[in-house]
């Protein structure tokens, strides 16, 4: 994909960016490359993958979760790794208030530099785990919106991110082909977090991809056992 081909794809999704945007993602693009020599971001470096599988992949959220597009929501991504997918969502929805969080403090230093290089405001970095940041009262049931992309199976990540979900909030669910098995595997545990599925999305990137997005509703408060402590989502998934 082409930034041309990306600027109409997204324009074909009722969404039309503007010079500046566009600049942005150039920028965030060159950063991206520069970085990735020394810190390992992604393994994806063309230029037309990464806008095809990581700046348009990360925007099909808002194609299906139109709210995102107005007022100041809040949203917390998980595991962000580069920044996908709040970091593109941000550059073309600026009013979206969001919140990275990742365990590694190299990507953190990059995140902290591209926010800063686009000027971007109305973000926040955060160092460390989802099972730990998940406990503070600070970040606990206060987003709008939870996200992570390919973190971990469905039912392993809804421990990660509806800890952080408001009541009456959703959790987005980005996944490929496996997007239906992981969910019917995550049943439990989306339903002891205080979540239900609201609607699903299947859809095929440009490319021909596969791609899920599935909108988990927040209907009751999370038990206060949840998230447990670091490492036991992965190692014992709920159900």
């Amino acid at each position: 994909m082409t930034v041309e081909e990306f600027i109409l794809a997204v324009k074909n999704a009722g969404i039309t960016l503007t010079k500046h945007q566009i600049q942005q993602f150039e920028d965030y693009f060159d950063m991206l490359i520069a970085t990735n020599e020394h810190v390992n971001l992604t393994a994806i470096t063309e230029k037309n993958d990464v806008y095809l599988k990581h700046f348009y992949d990360s925007l099909t959220v808002s194609f299906y979760e139109q709210e995102l597009q107005t007022g100041e929501k809040t949203l917390i991504d998980i595991g962000t790794g580069a920044g996908f997918p709040s970091l593109p969502l941000k550059i073309v929805f600026p009013q979206l208030k969001i919140t990275m969080v990742d365990s590694l403090q190299k990507r953190i230093n990059f995140l902290q530099e591209v926010v800063s290089a686009l000027d971007l405001a109305g973000v926040e970095v955060i160092h460390g785990r989802a099972e730990d940041i998940g406990q503070n009262s600070n970040y606990r049931e206060s987003f709008d919106y939870a996200t992570a992309r390919a973190v971990a199976r469905t039912g392993v990540l809804a421990e990660y991110t509806l800890p952080f979900v408001k009541k009456g909030g959703k959790f987005i669910v980005m996944k490929g082909a496996a997007a239906q098995q992981e969910l019917v595997d995550g049943k439990k545990a989306l339903a002891t977090l205080g979540g239900v599925l609201h609607d699903e999305f299947e859809f095929t990137l440009p490319n021909g991809d596969a791609r899920y997005i599935q909108i988990v509703n927040k209907n009751k408060k999370t038990p206060k056992q949840y998230p447990r402590q670091a490492g036991t989502p992965s190692k014992k998934p709920i159900g």
